[in-house]
């Protein structure tokens, strides 16, 4: 279930990718790099998922390989039907947007309120970081 997940997972992620990029570079690097920074603790905790599942290391590293590639191809598959269907960029990208929205509202900012809800300096930190990311994508877009 999970290898199946995250390749429909990755798929998507591609498609964003590919959208993005022919929107304008500098959106597709936006997107990216965001795509990125979410990517690295998911494949972590898949990669933990599948040795807790009986995998080897080598073949849970192999998998989690195989299925991020698929990210790949939802790029190609983005960059190759965008040029034969008229408006489907104009699909992609709030999908991109929703599933940015999404991803921050289920997982990102309830976990941000779980630990040390009280530690002002944390909360601090987390608000500085949070609009950190805001004006990052924000100058990326208006480089464009």
């Amino acid at each position: 279930m999970n290898l199946i997940g995250d390749t429909f997972h990755n798929l998507i992620d591609g498609l964003i990718i590919g959208a993005s990029y022919l929107v304008s570079v500098p959106v597709g690097i936006a997107s990216t790099v965001a795509i990125v920074f979410h990517e690295i603790p998911q494949e972590i905790g898949d990669f933990g998922v599948l040795l807790k599942g009986g995998y080897s290391k080598t073949r849970a590293l192999f998998l989690n390989f195989v299925t991020a590639l698929t990210s790949v191809i939802g790029v190609v598959i983005a960059l190759i039907f965008a040029t034969k269907i008229n408006g489907l960029v104009d699909f992609l990208i709030p999908f991109a947007a929703g599933s940015f929205i999404y991803i921050a509202g289920s997982d990102l900012i309830p976990e941000l309120h779980k630990e040390d809800a009280h530690d002002e300096r944390k909360a601090l930190l987390q608000m500085i970081m949070f609009v950190l990311g805001i004006m990052i994508m924000c100058v990326l877009l208006l480089l464009e």
